[in-house]
């Protein structure tokens, strides 16, 4: 089935609009959690990747990805995690990562895309919880959107709302990475 009209559009721009966020996210938080930072900058590489003409079929491009996704985001997490002083969840999160990017060889593509969906609905509850008793508005919201992300790429549907369901994703993606920065930066200010 040939793809519509406007669909390349689409998921250049949810990539363009997810790196660019994730970029000034790295900016905004380098100073505060170079490990937040490290994961928001992985998400911009895994975006602007895929952005070139060609690679995003790349089998290497492809896995280049997932190991941004498997090791981003728990990057992204521990940061929240360790500043209110849950380090065992921190460092659980980011060993679990660093288990799934190594072990990413020897799974299957639907295995791998388990994984991925699997960590990021991991980190996103975890992001919620702590943002529920620390009463972090934005970290709800972030943790939120993080999870509707990640269980939107569960779908069976190809298309969501005249979009493919993917680019749906990376906009969910993006606007919990931003709702995640302000986050972090309340989170910052209510420890100072």
């Amino acid at each position: 089935m040939a793809p519509k009209p406007g669909a390349e559009w689409s998921t250049a721009l949810s990539h363009l609009v997810l790196g660019v966020v994730s970029l000034h996210a790295a900016v905004s938080t380098a100073q505060a959690s170079r490990g937040a930072a490290a994961g928001f900058l992985l998400q911009v590489l895994a975006a602007t990747i895929m952005l070139a003409p060609g690679l995003s079929t790349h089998e290497d491009c492809l896995a280049g990805a997932w190991v941004a996704t498997v090791i981003g985001l728990p990057l992204l997490a521990f940061d929240f995690h360790w500043v209110n002083g849950d380090r065992s969840s921190a460092n659980l999160l980011l060993g679990g990562g660093m288990v799934l990017a190594v072990a990413g060889g020897h799974l299957s593509p639907e295995g791998r895309s388990v994984a991925g969906q699997a960590m990021l609905l991991v980190v996103a509850v975890t992001i919620l919880i702590v943002a529920v008793f620390t009463a972090n508005t934005y970290g709800m919201w972030g943790g939120t959107l993080l999870g509707v992300a990640g269980l939107l790429s569960r779908l069976e549907e190809d298309r969501l709302l005249l979009l493919p369901k993917e680019d749906i994703c990376r906009w969910a993606l993006a606007a919990g990475s931003w709702a995640y920065c302000r986050a972090l930066h309340t989170q910052r200010l209510q420890w100072e």
